[in-house]
């Protein structure tokens, strides 16, 4: 570069001066001067050529010269403004867009006729700040773009916008007290939308336009202004749960010593079922509970673990289903879905009266076969499913004459169309294998317990206080309703205790560790005491049992709202809907209705016109989605 070549030097124009080796000095204006009769201020340094970027090779007068080009072209409609616009127009005359790329040099001198060393900073600074050309720098080269003019209305638009933020702002608060916002006022809506997601606690838009900043107001407005259909289920992410899988993928399992059990397994569940947990069979002498095997990869503490943990449990939405781990771990360690499957298997050994004698665990390899509860009634008079029922009733009735309850309130399977959004309510049928899983399942958590305690291995214990049920019940379905209220809340902690609920002496749930975190964390455990390994202490088991059944009550949480959101959104779109309804509790004032259809409880005021388990029929009247309230009168 030769000596007064024109440099851009810390973002600012300067000229080349005397050269000192590799190195040369260069001279920039810090400050100009004034009318005032403050003097220009101006400074050298020594740099190297990496350190400039080269604008004109060309000689310049001086510095002011450059400054004072550089301010009459930035005036409004100067010579190079327009220069520079007709250059563009000339540039995409063809819409050829793929090799307009420009050089510094080529574009100035298209723009002026010819490069000059005094003009150069201020043509490159009217070409960086123009809407027409977009600047690229390769390595200490300067490139211009010509922008499309799409590309320069958006641009022009945000300018305005900028320019005038304050009017655009205070005109959109007005649109939004008034309700009747624009299609691209939803920009604005951001933080209302935060906010009825719970993710933050304030909203300066709701603020400015005098609304009350909570979660069900931002929802309500959101609904009121179109920005969010009625569908939107926020509770997922209100209760600050993910409403999609966990990503963090589990690896092949290991191969280890594993006992074959011999004979067929039967894996029982719903048809809609795709996440099978749990199989169960007997040999003649035992029972066997065999369960999932993810804890032969999940480690304690690694990553996996910390997201089934901050999860808690597999979020089952009506939308579809949240899993606490991976959905492509399903194919290897769900049940019965490969040939052979692997498993932390419950040898159970009951005694004549169907006591629960002895339990050994063991990782296994075994055969599944999976079937639905349909098929399993059908099947339960064979050799191989009757004894699983004979178990399954003699060790119900054990545990009723230690005071269990059982109650049985009909439940309703509720789906959304992940497309349509169509909301469906399907009556979920009782079947006798249905109990017979579920007893398995006991016996498989009272023998786990029983397991943890007798070889001192600090576990997750589940107990609950005894209900006090009083002396008369009604009848029916007002029986069930009156027994739930006097269920305790359960209660898990490293020391076991009584589960007065289920009629056992201690209890651990352990069956389901694909989509339970406590299951899971037991398994852990089980697995370490097998392998000999170090157990996870007392103190660090009931920090990580905390966590867990923190995260899990907000997805049960989570899962309720989510249920009764959708059933709202049904009669939102159905609101000339009637169906009947139970009666199951009355009081003075008020009373308990159970609508079959929705699987849903509402209260109505006034007494009731029937007793306890008559039956009315209820119309839909006033609904307020944000706040997840109904009313029903009776028709």
């Amino acid at each position: 570069m030769q000596k007064n070549s024109v440099v851009i030097y810390k973002n600012t124009c300067a000229l080349v001066g005397e050269r000192d080796g590799d190195k040369f000095l260069v001279n920039w204006c810090v400050s100009r001067a004034t009318a005032s009769g403050k003097k220009a201020v101006y400074a050298n340094q020594k740099v190297r050529e990496k350190d400039v970027i080269l604008l004109c090779e060309g000689e310049a007068k001086n510095i002011d010269a450059l400054l004072d080009f550089s301010e009459n072209a930035a005036k409004e409609g100067s010579e190079v403004k327009s220069q520079i616009k007709e250059i563009h127009e000339l540039l995409l005359s063809d819409d050829e867009t793929a090799s307009l790329e420009q050089s510094f040099s080529e574009l100035a001198s298209l723009i002026r006729g010819e490069l000059k060393a005094d003009e150069s900073w201020g043509i490159y600074c009217e070409l960086k700040n123009s809407f027409e050309f977009e600047e690229v720098l390769r390595g200490n080269q300067i490139f211009f773009i010509p922008r499309s003019l799409g590309k320069i209305e958006e641009l022009k638009k945000k300018a305005y916008e900028k320019e005038h933020a304050e009017e655009i702002r205070s005109a959109f608060i007005e649109r939004l007290k008034n309700k009747k916002l624009l299609p691209e006022d939803s920009k604005f809506m951001s933080d209302v939308e935060s906010l009825a997601l719970g993710t933050t606690d304030k909203s300066r838009t709701m603020k400015e336009a005098g609304f009350k900043e909570t979660p069900e107001k931002a929802h309500k407005l959101l609904l009121d202004t179109k920005i969010w259909p009625i569908t939107k289920n926020p509770y997922p992410i209100r209760l600050g749960l993910s409403a999609k899988s966990a990503t963090l993928g589990l690896g092949t399992p290991p191969e280890e010593d594993r006992v074959r059990v011999p004979g067929l397994s039967y894996a029982i569940d719903s048809p809609w079922s795709t996440d099978p947990d749990d199989a169960i069979a007997f040999d003649g002498e035992f029972l066997w509970v065999h369960i999932a095997d993810p804890a032969s990869f999940v480690l304690p503490d690694s990553e996996i673990d910390k997201v089934a943990r901050g999860r808690g449990a597999t979020l089952y939405l009506p939308e579809g289903a949240a899993r606490m781990l991976s959905e492509d771990c399903l194919e290897d360690y769900a049940l019965g879905l490969r040939e052979e499957s692997r498993a932390l298997s419950f040898k159970i050994k009951l005694g004549e009266n169907g006591e629960l004698e002895d339990c050994e665990v063991l990782r296994t390899i075994v055969d599944v076969k999976r079937l639905t509860y349909e098929k399993a009634d059908e099947l339960k008079d064979s050799p191989e499913l009757k004894p699983l029922f004979d178990i399954a009733r003699r060790n119900f009735e054990r545990r009723l004459k230690k005071g269990a309850v059982n109650i049985s309130i009909p439940e309703i399977h509720l789906t959304v169309n992940a497309e349509t959004k169509e909301v469906n309510f399907e009556e979920v049928p009782h079947f006798e294998s249905g109990d017979v899983v579920r007893e398995a399942m006991v016996l498989a958590g009272e023998g786990a317990a029983k397991f943890a305690f007798k070889n001192n291995i600090p576990f997750p214990f589940i107990s609950a206080e005894t209900p006090d049920i009083p002396k008369e019940l009604p009848e029916g379905l007002a029986g069930q309703f009156r027994l739930r209220k006097c269920m305790r809340k359960r209660n898990v902690n490293v020391t076991p205790s009584s589960h007065g609920g289920l009629g056992v002496g201690m209890y651990s749930q352990v069956t389901s560790p694909l989509r339970r975190y406590g299951d899971l964390l037991g398994h852990e455990q089980l697995r370490a005491f097998l392998k000999g390994e170090k157990l996870i202490d007392k103190d660090t088991m009931l920090m990580r049992m905390s966590e867990g059944e923190e995260a899990m009550q907000a997805s049960k949480k989570a899962e309720r709202n989510s249920r009764t959101h959708w059933t709202l959104v049904y009669l939102l779109e159905h609101p000339e809907w009637t169906g009947e309804a139970i009666c199951v509790d009355r009081q003075q004032s008020r009373a308990l209705y159970f609508i079959t259809a929705l699987g849903m409880e509402t209260v109505i005021g006034g007494e009731a016109p029937v007793d306890l388990n008559g039956k009315v029929m209820l119309k839909v009247g006033k609904i307020d989605l944000p706040n997840l309230e109904v009313t029903f009168s009776i028709v």
